[in-house]
């Protein structure tokens, strides 16, 4: 199917941006990536009045550190979150989320920016974000706002961005020595959305307890899901056999996932429970594993 007549205007600045906005009227959508855009547009399931390009504005790009906190700018594309050594030594988690989404050409073109705006609910940035407390820089004509992952994400496709407002930045809090981050998802074939995902974060004290611990799960509700009762169930104790099995057990509380095509909610359920235990167990030592 062919895409719906409309405008197109390529800005090479936020103030260029923010007058192509007003000139192309509410209808209009921001084109970064475009690799969820371009597919709805032939589908016709999105006829916007116009597109504004926003490739070419540098001041969304880059990855920098400030003090304590790792900022990434919304166009970087997911191939460079995978490569870039910022954000593989202080958000390792996003580094090793890179390589899951989609398909390599996907991965060249899509940007975080796009992922978080989109809000899909089986989609790793989104997760990711809220696992790592990341805040969300939203600049719009008026300026910026900073608004906590956890709050952005507002339901299925749904976030707290206003019309006239883009996603600039994610800030993330850099990684310590006690930190521990992984994410574990199941799909269908390489490439595919996740039947059910998890991105956890914890924290270690010295003596081996869990000081903190963000499990969050994607592919098993209508977006990104921190799993309160499961991340409680962790904290206080020695990571092991038994608190894992409780933060399994917790799930049952944390989530209630809808059937979809993949399955019914018993199947997500379970790839929840099976998820949690193949991620934790990986912050442990060989000796803990095999025992």
């Amino acid at each position: 199917m062919k895409w719906p007549a409309m405008g197109y205007a390529r800005v090479d600045s936020l103030d260029e941006l923010w007058r192509a906005l007003d000139a192309a009227g509410p209808e209009a959508q921001i084109l970064a990536g475009g690799q969820s855009l371009l597919a709805t547009l032939s589908f016709r399931l999105s006829e916007p009045s116009g597109l504004v390009d926003i490739t070419r504005i540098a001041a969304l790009r880059g990855v920098s550190m400030a003090g304590s906190t790792l900022r990434i700018g919304a166009l970087t594309r997911h191939a460079e979150l995978g490569r870039d050594p910022l954000v593989a030594a202080h958000a390792p988690l996003l580094a090793k989320a890179a390589p899951l989404i989609a398909h390599p050409a996907i991965r060249n073109r899509g940007t975080i920016g796009g992922s978080l705006a989109l809000a899909d609910p089986a989609a790793e940035l989104p997760a990711c974000v809220v696992a790592l407390d990341a805040t969300i820089v939203i600049a719009s004509q008026g300026g910026e706002r900073r608004v906590p992952a956890a709050d952005f994400f507002q339901g299925l496709f749904s976030t707290d961005l206003s019309p006239g407002e883009i996603i600039a930045a994610v800030e993330v809090p850099v990684a310590t020595p006690a930190s521990r981050q992984a994410i574990v998802e199941v799909t269908r074939r390489s490439g595919d959305y996740a039947m059910a995902g998890l991105a956890a974060v914890l924290s270690m004290r010295p003596d081996g307890s869990v000081e903190t611990a963000r499990l969050v799960y994607f592919g098993v509700g209508s977006g990104a899901e921190i799993a309160r009762g499961a991340s409680t169930a962790l904290v206080g104790g020695p990571l092991g056999e038994a608190s894992i099995a409780a933060a399994q057990a917790a799930l049952t509380d944390d989530l209630d996932p809808p059937g979809d095509l993949h399955g019914g909610p018993d199947l997500k359920r379970h790839l929840a429970r099976v998820l949690t235990g193949r991620a934790l167990s990986s912050f442990l030592t060989p000796a803990e594993q095999a025992a």
